[in-house]
């Protein structure tokens, strides 16, 4: 009787989590990013207004419920001596997403230098990639097939596992439930990074 009442209340109280961390370079607009997710995904969100974000020393974290599952969101700093502390999250996160800045051309190369730098942990070896071509509402911006070409010879590092690259604006929240839904959804499917179990 004990084991199935157990069952029962893991079914129903308890969801499979998942942990998405945020990368890319300082100023990309990963924390606006999450903000706006967490405007999106929780109805009762009341954050802080996009225009007083400022730069992230540090983690920020957020947490949303999707698809029958949470996602719990470590947004890290992006400066270049923050850089090297991503890899500590590594072995625990189930899928990353990947921030460039689109309005800024003449700092594409170096967040694709970041970006190759993670894909040389064989710790994300297996967890879901989505590059996000941020603040797409910016006029002059580069546009998204660009940003591809860019990244296009990171295909051999990135292998079998699933893999997007999408347009977003952290500010305005075009694409951004989107490339949530389809991160969601990646993460179920994985079957080599298996789920936390969240009690609440």
């Amino acid at each position: 009787m004990y084991t199935l009442l157990s069952g029962a209340y893991r079914h129903y109280f308890q969801k499979d989590e998942y942990c998405i961390l945020i990368l890319g370079l300082d100023d990309a607009g990963k924390t606006t990013f999450l903000e706006q997710t967490k405007t999106k995904f929780n109805q009762e969100y009341r954050g802080m207004p996009l225009n007083k974000i400022t730069t992230t020393v540090g983690l920020n974290i957020g947490k949303v419920t999707t698809q029958g599952v949470k996602l719990m969101f470590w947004d890290l700093g992006g400066q270049e001596e923050l850089q090297s502390l991503w890899d500590k999250y590594f072995s625990d996160c189930h899928g990353v997403i990947f921030i460039v800045d689109s309005a800024d051309p003449d700092r594409l190369l170096e967040s694709k230098r970041a970006f190759d730098q993670v894909l040389s942990f064989s710790t994300l070896d297996s967890a879901p990639l989505l590059i996000l071509g941020n603040k797409q509402d910016i006029s002059g911006c580069l546009p998204i097939l660009e940003i591809k070409h860019a990244f296009h010879d990171c295909s051999n590092r990135i292998g079998s596992r699933d893999c997007m690259i999408r347009p977003c604006s952290g500010l305005t929240g075009a694409g951004v439930t989107e490339g949530i839904e389809w991160m969601a959804k990646c993460v179920k499917l994985n079957p080599f990074r298996p789920p936390r179990r969240d009690k609440r």
